[in-house]
């Protein structure tokens, strides 16, 4: 297999591999692990899910629809079929995708965030609730800032219908599960939004602020977990959902 891809000459090895949940002659659908990177990028090349994806199927041109940040795990879309390319990312582009996302953060009071909007929708209930501001990210600077302007991130936070997952760490502190949907698509959305209501993601080595770890630490995986993907495919109209089984909870 060809590739017009740099190659990487020593990268650090990432021992997990992603789950194969749906083929066909156009789409490949995994679930992508923590700390796998969706695509090249600085110091992978080949632990990537793209490259892994390419050499397994022996198939340069397959592309990915869509990416995930290195830390999130979850459903990942990705094109086998060129010509059908510009469809599958035209959707994600046109926010005709549905996606949930499952996180781990703190049980306790939400703050008031500096800048933007936080709507209850069912007061005088906290959840659900609507968190809305302007995102900023700049080239050089490793976190997204949340800024004075024009609103241009929007995610609805909620909690879990079925039982809430709570685990307590060592340190004592509860951690419950939340369900965030973004209806925008700004980088680090959902880690910025819910860090500026005072519940950090539990492992989030960005957010509140920037922790060092080596690249080959990978005992406190980011809880944040895309977990569900619902669109109807551009090309014959078929109603498609896919769920990530990834379990939260490494605190447990």
């Amino acid at each position: 297999m060809r590739s017009s891809h740099r190659w990487v000459r020593q990268e650090p090895t990432i021992p997990f591999t992603g789950t194969i949940l749906y083929v066909d002659e156009r789409i490949i659908v995994i679930d992508k692990p923590h700390f796998l990177p969706t695509t090249p990028r600085g110091m992978w090349y080949r632990s990537t899910a793209l490259m892994r994806l390419r050499h397994a199927f022996d198939e340069p041109h397959i592309t990915p629809a869509h990416r995930l940040d290195r830390d999130t795990a979850g459903i990942v879309l990705f094109v086998r079929d060129p010509q059908y390319r510009g469809a599958y990312q035209l959707m994600f582009e046109h926010r005709q995708v549905h996606k949930t996302y499952d996180c781990l953060a703190p049980m306790k009071p939400i703050c008031r965030p500096q800048h933007g909007v936080v709507r209850s929708l069912e007061a005088p209930e906290v959840f659900p609730l609507e968190r809305m501001s302007r995102i900023e990210k700049y080239r050089g600077v490793l976190q997204a800032q949340e800024v004075a302007g024009v609103c241009n991130a929007r995610t609805l936070i909620d909690l879990p219908d079925a039982a809430p997952l709570c685990v307590r760490d060592m340190a004592g502190v509860v951690w419950r599960k939340y369900v965030l949907t973004p209806y925008t698509g700004k980088t680090h959305q959902l880690r910025v939004h819910m860090n500026a209501l005072g519940l950090p993601i539990a492992g989030d080595v960005l957010y509140p602020q920037v922790v060092q770890r080596s690249v080959d630490d990978f005992s406190h995986p980011l809880q944040l977990v895309a977990r569900t993907l619902r669109f109807t495919d551009p090309v014959d109209g078929t109603a498609r959902q896919f769920t990530s089984t990834i379990p939260l909870g490494w605190y447990a």
